[in-house]
Protein backbone atom coordinates (compact mmCIF):
# COMPACT_ATOMS: atom_id res chain seq x y z
CA UNK A 1 0.00 0.00 0.00
CA UNK A 2 2.81 2.24 0.83
CA UNK A 3 4.52 1.49 -2.60
CA UNK A 4 1.34 1.99 -4.45
CA UNK A 5 0.85 5.88 -2.67
CA UNK A 6 4.49 6.53 -3.44
CA UNK A 7 3.68 5.99 -6.97
CA UNK A 8 0.90 8.01 -7.03
CA UNK A 9 2.64 11.04 -5.66
CA UNK A 10 5.21 11.18 -7.99
CA UNK A 11 3.22 10.69 -11.51
CA UNK A 12 3.53 14.69 -12.24
CA UNK A 13 1.86 16.23 -15.08
CA UNK A 14 4.51 18.60 -16.32
CA UNK A 15 3.80 21.28 -18.90
CA UNK A 16 7.46 21.82 -20.04
CA UNK A 17 8.27 25.20 -22.57
CA UNK A 18 11.77 24.47 -24.99
CA UNK A 19 12.94 26.00 -28.03
CA UNK A 20 14.61 23.28 -30.09
CA UNK A 21 14.66 18.98 -29.90
CA UNK A 22 16.47 16.54 -32.17
CA UNK A 23 16.86 16.39 -35.08
CA UNK A 24 15.72 19.55 -35.39
CA UNK A 25 17.88 21.53 -33.10
CA UNK A 26 21.13 23.40 -33.47
CA UNK A 27 23.09 23.23 -30.27
CA UNK A 28 23.10 21.57 -26.93
CA UNK A 29 19.50 23.21 -25.46
CA UNK A 30 18.18 20.47 -28.09
CA UNK A 31 20.11 17.69 -26.65
CA UNK A 32 19.23 18.46 -23.04
CA UNK A 33 15.70 18.65 -23.36
CA UNK A 34 15.61 15.43 -25.41
CA UNK A 35 17.83 13.57 -22.53
CA UNK A 36 15.66 15.17 -19.42
CA UNK A 37 12.37 14.39 -21.30
CA UNK A 38 13.53 10.99 -21.87
CA UNK A 39 14.34 10.04 -18.47
CA UNK A 40 11.34 11.66 -16.63
CA UNK A 41 9.13 10.18 -18.96
CA UNK A 42 11.06 6.76 -17.72
CA UNK A 43 10.58 8.14 -14.27
CA UNK A 44 6.52 8.14 -14.66
CA UNK A 45 6.09 11.58 -15.35
CA UNK A 46 3.11 12.77 -17.99
CA UNK A 47 5.38 15.88 -19.93
CA UNK A 48 3.59 17.95 -22.62
CA UNK A 49 5.88 19.61 -24.30
CA UNK A 50 5.62 22.54 -26.12
CA UNK A 51 7.59 23.27 -29.22
CA UNK A 52 7.51 27.42 -31.13
CA UNK A 53 8.57 26.15 -34.33
CA UNK A 54 6.18 23.68 -36.57
CA UNK A 55 7.41 20.49 -37.60
CA UNK A 56 6.45 19.30 -40.90
CA UNK A 57 6.87 15.44 -39.99
CA UNK A 58 6.29 13.89 -37.01
CA UNK A 59 7.75 10.28 -37.75
CA UNK A 60 11.34 11.65 -36.61
CA UNK A 61 10.06 12.19 -33.17
CA UNK A 62 8.52 9.32 -32.18
CA UNK A 63 11.05 7.28 -33.91
CA UNK A 64 14.23 9.10 -32.59
CA UNK A 65 12.79 9.90 -29.22
CA UNK A 66 9.41 8.81 -27.71
CA UNK A 67 7.97 5.89 -29.96
CA UNK A 68 7.44 3.54 -27.36
CA UNK A 69 6.76 6.31 -24.39
CA UNK A 70 2.99 7.25 -25.27
CA UNK A 71 2.85 9.71 -22.03
CA UNK A 72 4.87 12.28 -23.68
CA UNK A 73 2.65 14.66 -25.87
CA UNK A 74 4.05 17.32 -28.36
CA UNK A 75 2.77 20.57 -29.25
CA UNK A 76 4.05 23.26 -31.80
CA UNK A 77 3.50 26.81 -33.22
CA UNK A 78 4.95 28.12 -36.01
CA UNK A 79 8.47 29.92 -35.70
CA UNK A 80 11.03 31.07 -38.74
CA UNK A 81 13.97 31.57 -36.70
CA UNK A 82 16.90 29.45 -34.57
CA UNK A 83 17.61 29.96 -30.91
CA UNK A 84 21.31 31.73 -31.91
CA UNK A 85 20.00 34.49 -33.93
CA UNK A 86 20.29 37.97 -32.67
CA UNK A 87 17.66 39.18 -30.69
CA UNK A 88 17.01 43.04 -31.86
CA UNK A 89 13.37 43.69 -31.56
CA UNK A 90 12.91 46.45 -28.16
CA UNK A 91 9.70 45.10 -27.21
CA UNK A 92 9.52 43.55 -23.36
CA UNK A 93 7.12 41.20 -21.84
CA UNK A 94 5.13 43.90 -20.44
CA UNK A 95 4.15 44.85 -23.61
CA UNK A 96 2.14 41.78 -24.55
CA UNK A 97 0.65 40.97 -21.06
CA UNK A 98 -2.60 42.86 -22.11
CA UNK A 99 -3.18 41.18 -25.46
CA UNK A 100 -6.12 39.67 -25.95
CA UNK A 101 -6.52 36.49 -28.39
CA UNK A 102 -3.50 38.42 -30.45
CA UNK A 103 -0.51 37.01 -32.01
CA UNK A 104 3.48 38.97 -32.51
CA UNK A 105 4.56 37.86 -36.02
CA UNK A 106 7.85 38.99 -37.29
CA UNK A 107 11.57 37.89 -38.61
CA UNK A 108 13.66 38.62 -35.45
CA UNK A 109 13.98 36.57 -32.65
CA UNK A 110 12.59 38.79 -29.60
CA UNK A 111 8.98 38.77 -31.48
CA UNK A 112 9.05 34.87 -32.02
CA UNK A 113 9.91 34.97 -28.15
CA UNK A 114 7.08 37.34 -27.13
CA UNK A 115 4.49 35.53 -29.20
CA UNK A 116 5.41 32.04 -28.06
CA UNK A 117 4.58 33.40 -24.93
CA UNK A 118 1.44 34.53 -25.86
CA UNK A 119 0.92 30.88 -26.88
CA UNK A 120 2.27 29.28 -23.57
CA UNK A 121 -0.75 31.15 -21.93
CA UNK A 122 -3.50 30.05 -23.94
CA UNK A 123 -1.61 26.49 -24.24
CA UNK A 124 -1.72 26.66 -20.61
CA UNK A 125 -5.41 27.09 -20.15
CA UNK A 126 -6.00 24.22 -21.72
CA UNK A 127 -3.64 22.01 -20.36
CA UNK A 128 -3.96 19.49 -17.18
CA UNK A 129 -0.51 19.99 -15.52
CA UNK A 130 0.99 20.35 -11.83
CA UNK A 131 4.24 22.10 -12.73
CA UNK A 132 5.81 24.62 -15.71
CA UNK A 133 8.97 24.11 -16.57
CA UNK A 134 10.86 26.41 -18.82
CA UNK A 135 13.79 25.99 -20.21
CA UNK A 136 15.93 29.01 -21.29
CA UNK A 137 15.79 32.82 -21.79
CA UNK A 138 13.52 31.88 -25.11
CA UNK A 139 10.84 29.99 -23.11
CA UNK A 140 10.53 31.65 -19.75
CA UNK A 141 8.56 34.29 -21.34
CA UNK A 142 5.86 31.32 -21.89
CA UNK A 143 6.47 30.04 -18.89
CA UNK A 144 6.12 33.21 -17.16
CA UNK A 145 2.35 34.27 -19.15
CA UNK A 146 1.59 30.39 -18.14
CA UNK A 147 2.37 30.80 -14.59
CA UNK A 148 0.14 34.18 -14.36
CA UNK A 149 -2.69 32.50 -15.95
CA UNK A 150 -2.80 28.74 -14.02
CA UNK A 151 -0.89 29.93 -10.83
CA UNK A 152 0.93 26.62 -11.13
CA UNK A 153 4.57 26.78 -9.86
CA UNK A 154 7.07 27.10 -11.98
CA UNK A 155 10.89 26.06 -12.97
CA UNK A 156 13.42 27.91 -14.84
CA UNK A 157 16.18 25.79 -16.66
CA UNK A 158 19.11 28.10 -17.16
CA UNK A 159 21.49 26.09 -19.34
CA UNK A 160 23.43 29.98 -20.58
CA UNK A 161 23.10 33.33 -19.56
CA UNK A 162 23.44 35.81 -21.85
CA UNK A 163 27.03 37.20 -20.25
CA UNK A 164 27.84 33.49 -21.49
CA UNK A 165 27.14 34.26 -25.05
CA UNK A 166 28.45 37.61 -24.55
CA UNK A 167 31.53 37.53 -23.09
CA UNK A 168 30.67 40.00 -20.26
CA UNK A 169 28.06 42.25 -19.10
CA UNK A 170 29.59 45.61 -21.05
CA UNK A 171 28.13 43.46 -23.70
CA UNK A 172 24.90 42.28 -23.36
CA UNK A 173 21.53 42.47 -24.78
CA UNK A 174 19.78 44.04 -22.34
CA UNK A 175 15.79 42.54 -23.38
CA UNK A 176 17.39 39.28 -23.29
CA UNK A 177 19.28 39.70 -19.78
CA UNK A 178 15.76 41.44 -18.42
CA UNK A 179 13.81 38.59 -19.46
CA UNK A 180 16.09 35.74 -18.05
CA UNK A 181 15.97 38.13 -14.90
CA UNK A 182 12.70 38.18 -14.68
CA UNK A 183 12.39 34.26 -15.52
CA UNK A 184 14.42 33.44 -13.20
CA UNK A 185 12.41 35.76 -10.94
CA UNK A 186 8.86 34.85 -11.46
CA UNK A 187 10.30 30.75 -10.85
CA UNK A 188 9.20 28.94 -7.72
CA UNK A 189 12.88 27.11 -8.16
CA UNK A 190 15.52 27.78 -10.43
CA UNK A 191 17.61 24.83 -12.17
CA UNK A 192 21.34 25.72 -12.88
CA UNK A 193 23.72 23.35 -14.90
CA UNK A 194 26.48 23.95 -13.08
CA UNK A 195 27.88 25.32 -9.92
CA UNK A 196 29.79 28.02 -12.08
CA UNK A 197 26.35 28.74 -13.64
CA UNK A 198 24.73 29.04 -10.16
CA UNK A 199 27.28 31.78 -9.11
CA UNK A 200 26.69 33.94 -11.76
CA UNK A 201 23.50 33.37 -11.79
CA UNK A 202 23.79 34.89 -7.97
CA UNK A 203 26.31 37.46 -8.32
CA UNK A 204 24.55 38.93 -12.22
CA UNK A 205 21.10 38.58 -11.67
CA UNK A 206 20.82 39.03 -7.91
CA UNK A 207 18.74 35.95 -7.61
CA UNK A 208 18.70 33.97 -3.68
CA UNK A 209 21.53 30.88 -3.84
CA UNK A 210 18.92 29.06 -1.61
CA UNK A 211 16.34 29.16 -4.36
CA UNK A 212 19.03 27.25 -7.14
CA UNK A 213 19.95 23.91 -7.31
CA UNK A 214 22.01 22.57 -9.38
CA UNK A 215 21.58 19.85 -11.78
CA UNK A 216 24.84 18.75 -14.05
CA UNK A 217 23.94 17.35 -17.66
CA UNK A 218 24.46 14.01 -18.90
CA UNK A 219 25.12 11.82 -21.66
CA UNK A 220 23.79 8.18 -22.90
CA UNK A 221 23.53 6.32 -25.92
CA UNK A 222 20.58 7.86 -27.06
CA UNK A 223 22.03 11.16 -27.47
CA UNK A 224 24.93 10.35 -28.82
CA UNK A 225 26.21 10.70 -32.53
CA UNK A 226 26.22 7.34 -34.03
CA UNK A 227 29.23 5.48 -35.64
CA UNK A 228 29.75 5.88 -39.67
CA UNK A 229 32.04 5.30 -42.21
CA UNK A 230 35.31 6.62 -41.85
CA UNK A 231 36.36 10.48 -43.31
CA UNK A 232 38.59 9.84 -46.35
CA UNK A 233 40.56 13.15 -45.41
CA UNK A 234 40.51 12.45 -41.72
CA UNK A 235 42.05 8.56 -42.63
CA UNK A 236 44.49 10.39 -44.92
CA UNK A 237 45.83 12.29 -42.33
CA UNK A 238 45.84 9.83 -39.49
CA UNK A 239 47.72 7.31 -42.23
CA UNK A 240 50.62 10.11 -42.80
CA UNK A 241 51.08 10.08 -39.00
CA UNK A 242 49.27 13.07 -37.88
CA UNK A 243 48.02 13.92 -34.72
CA UNK A 244 44.55 15.64 -35.00
CA UNK A 245 43.23 17.89 -32.00
CA UNK A 246 39.43 19.00 -32.52
CA UNK A 247 37.34 21.97 -31.98
CA UNK A 248 33.95 21.00 -32.45
CA UNK A 249 31.23 23.61 -31.86
CA UNK A 250 29.93 27.16 -32.59
CA UNK A 251 32.07 29.64 -33.92
CA UNK A 252 31.18 32.58 -31.21
CA UNK A 253 33.05 34.31 -28.92
CA UNK A 254 31.84 32.27 -25.87
CA UNK A 255 33.34 29.17 -27.49
CA UNK A 256 36.98 30.24 -27.82
CA UNK A 257 37.82 29.79 -31.33
CA UNK A 258 40.51 32.46 -31.43
CA UNK A 259 42.10 30.86 -28.69
CA UNK A 260 42.13 27.09 -30.63
CA UNK A 261 44.06 29.32 -33.54
CA UNK A 262 47.06 31.02 -31.48
CA UNK A 263 47.19 27.67 -29.58
CA UNK A 264 47.42 25.79 -33.30
CA UNK A 265 50.14 28.56 -34.10
CA UNK A 266 52.26 27.46 -30.57
CA UNK A 267 51.56 23.55 -30.95
CA UNK A 268 53.00 23.66 -34.88
CA UNK A 269 55.62 25.63 -34.51
CA UNK A 270 57.40 22.52 -32.31
CA UNK A 271 55.39 19.73 -33.67
CA UNK A 272 54.78 20.08 -37.53
CA UNK A 273 52.80 16.24 -37.50
CA UNK A 274 49.77 18.00 -35.47
CA UNK A 275 46.70 19.07 -37.36
CA UNK A 276 43.82 21.17 -36.45
CA UNK A 277 40.49 20.44 -37.56
CA UNK A 278 37.52 23.44 -36.46
CA UNK A 279 33.95 22.09 -37.14
CA UNK A 280 31.22 24.12 -36.50
CA UNK A 281 29.25 27.38 -37.92
CA UNK A 282 29.00 31.13 -36.36
CA UNK A 283 29.75 34.77 -36.54
CA UNK A 284 33.12 34.48 -36.20
CA UNK A 285 33.73 31.93 -38.86
CA UNK A 286 35.26 34.54 -41.16
CA UNK A 287 37.28 36.47 -38.38
CA UNK A 288 38.81 33.36 -37.72
CA UNK A 289 39.80 32.20 -41.18
CA UNK A 290 41.79 35.37 -41.67
CA UNK A 291 43.34 34.96 -38.38
CA UNK A 292 44.78 31.39 -39.33
CA UNK A 293 46.12 33.03 -42.22
CA UNK A 294 47.52 35.98 -40.78
CA UNK A 295 49.39 33.55 -38.20
CA UNK A 296 50.67 31.29 -41.25
CA UNK A 297 48.74 28.49 -40.13
CA UNK A 298 46.04 28.16 -42.70
CA UNK A 299 47.95 25.07 -43.81
CA UNK A 300 47.96 23.12 -40.24
CA UNK A 301 43.75 24.12 -39.79
CA UNK A 302 41.21 22.66 -41.55
CA UNK A 303 37.53 24.27 -41.16
CA UNK A 304 35.00 21.77 -42.00
CA UNK A 305 32.01 23.90 -41.05
CA UNK A 306 28.84 22.26 -39.02
CA UNK A 307 29.10 18.13 -39.14
CA UNK A 308 26.22 16.46 -37.50
CA UNK A 309 25.11 12.42 -37.07
CA UNK A 310 28.08 10.14 -38.31
CA UNK A 311 30.45 12.75 -39.42
CA UNK A 312 29.93 14.09 -36.01
CA UNK A 313 30.67 11.20 -34.22
CA UNK A 314 34.01 10.06 -36.83
CA UNK A 315 35.15 13.85 -36.02
CA UNK A 316 35.61 12.69 -31.98
CA UNK A 317 36.92 8.97 -32.73
CA UNK A 318 39.60 10.00 -35.13
CA UNK A 319 40.59 13.01 -32.76
CA UNK A 320 43.92 12.41 -30.30
CA UNK A 321 42.20 15.64 -28.22
CA UNK A 322 39.58 16.99 -28.07
CA UNK A 323 39.57 21.25 -27.10
CA UNK A 324 37.01 22.98 -25.83
CA UNK A 325 38.74 26.41 -24.78
CA UNK A 326 35.50 28.40 -24.13
CA UNK A 327 35.80 31.70 -22.46
CA UNK A 328 32.48 30.80 -20.48
CA UNK A 329 30.53 27.36 -20.65
CA UNK A 330 27.88 26.90 -18.87
CA UNK A 331 28.56 23.31 -18.50
CA UNK A 332 29.73 21.33 -21.92
CA UNK A 333 28.22 18.61 -23.47
CA UNK A 334 30.38 18.07 -26.22
CA UNK A 335 32.97 16.97 -23.98
CA UNK A 336 30.95 14.61 -23.13
CA UNK A 337 30.70 13.16 -26.24
CA UNK A 338 34.26 13.13 -27.00
CA UNK A 339 34.63 11.23 -23.62
CA UNK A 340 32.35 8.54 -24.48
CA UNK A 341 34.07 7.73 -27.55
CA UNK A 342 37.84 7.56 -25.46
CA UNK A 343 38.80 10.79 -27.15
CA UNK A 344 40.80 12.49 -24.12
CA UNK A 345 39.80 15.84 -23.73
CA UNK A 346 41.07 19.45 -22.61
CA UNK A 347 38.61 21.92 -21.09
CA UNK A 348 38.27 25.38 -20.01
CA UNK A 349 38.98 26.28 -16.26
CA UNK A 350 35.77 28.41 -16.84
CA UNK A 351 32.65 25.58 -17.34
CA UNK A 352 31.04 23.73 -16.19
CA UNK A 353 32.09 20.53 -16.78
CA UNK A 354 35.11 21.39 -15.52
CA UNK A 355 33.55 20.38 -12.17
CA UNK A 356 32.35 16.89 -12.29
CA UNK A 357 35.18 15.37 -14.76
CA UNK A 358 38.53 14.58 -13.25
CA UNK A 359 40.29 12.95 -15.96
CA UNK A 360 40.60 15.90 -18.25
CA UNK A 361 43.28 18.60 -19.14
CA UNK A 362 42.29 22.34 -17.45
CA UNK A 363 43.21 25.08 -18.35
CA UNK A 364 42.39 28.92 -18.27
CA UNK A 365 41.32 29.75 -21.76
CA UNK A 366 43.37 32.76 -21.84
CA UNK A 367 46.40 30.71 -21.30
CA UNK A 368 47.41 29.77 -24.68
CA UNK A 369 51.31 28.63 -23.72
CA UNK A 370 50.02 26.26 -21.24
CA UNK A 371 47.37 25.25 -23.57
CA UNK A 372 49.99 24.10 -26.34
CA UNK A 373 52.54 22.55 -23.58
CA UNK A 374 48.93 20.21 -22.46
CA UNK A 375 48.92 19.18 -26.43
CA UNK A 376 52.10 18.72 -26.82
CA UNK A 377 52.18 16.41 -23.69
CA UNK A 378 49.61 14.45 -24.89
CA UNK A 379 50.58 13.92 -28.43
CA UNK A 380 53.94 13.12 -27.37
CA UNK A 381 53.18 10.60 -24.36
CA UNK A 382 51.35 7.88 -25.59
CA UNK A 383 50.72 6.71 -21.90
CA UNK A 384 49.33 9.59 -20.71
CA UNK A 385 47.16 9.59 -23.49
CA UNK A 386 45.65 6.03 -23.18
CA UNK A 387 45.21 6.68 -19.43
CA UNK A 388 43.04 9.65 -20.27
CA UNK A 389 41.25 8.07 -23.32
CA UNK A 390 40.52 5.06 -20.79
CA UNK A 391 39.30 6.93 -17.63
CA UNK A 392 37.48 9.21 -19.68
CA UNK A 393 34.84 5.99 -21.15
CA UNK A 394 34.78 5.28 -17.13
CA UNK A 395 33.69 9.00 -15.96
CA UNK A 396 31.17 9.65 -19.21
CA UNK A 397 29.39 6.21 -18.56
CA UNK A 398 28.88 7.42 -14.82
CA UNK A 399 27.06 11.10 -16.04
CA UNK A 400 23.90 10.46 -17.37
CA UNK A 401 20.71 11.41 -18.37
CA UNK A 402 18.73 9.51 -15.97
CA UNK A 403 20.71 11.00 -13.18
CA UNK A 404 20.46 14.13 -14.27
CA UNK A 405 16.45 13.17 -14.48
CA UNK A 406 16.35 12.06 -10.62
CA UNK A 407 17.21 15.18 -9.86
CA UNK A 408 14.77 16.91 -11.81
CA UNK A 409 12.26 14.68 -10.65
CA UNK A 410 12.57 15.56 -7.33
CA UNK A 411 12.60 19.20 -7.69
CA UNK A 412 9.22 18.44 -9.53
CA UNK A 413 7.95 16.47 -6.55
CA UNK A 414 9.06 19.31 -4.11
CA UNK A 415 7.49 22.56 -6.21
CA UNK A 416 4.46 20.37 -7.09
Amino acid sequence: MIKYARRLYMRRRVLMFGWEFPPHNSGGLGVACFGLTRALAQLGLDVIFVMPKKLDVGAPWARFVFADMPHVKFRSINSTVTPYNTASTKTSLMSVRNVNGGQIYGSDLMSDVLRYALAGREIALEEDFDVIYAHDWLSFGAGIMAKEATGKPMIAHVHATEIDRTGGRSSVNPDVFELEKEGMEAADVVVAVSEYTRQMIIKEYGIPGSKIRVVHNGIDEETMPKAGAWLPRLRQLKNAGYKIVLFLGRVTLQKGPDYFIRVAKRVTEKNPKVMFILSGSGDMEGSIMQLAAQLGVSDKVLFTGFVTGPERYEMYSAADLFAMPSVSEPFGITPLEAMKTGTPVLVSKQSGISEVVKHALKVDFWDVDEMANKILALVEHPGLSQTLSDNAITEANQLTWMAAGRKVDSIIQEVA
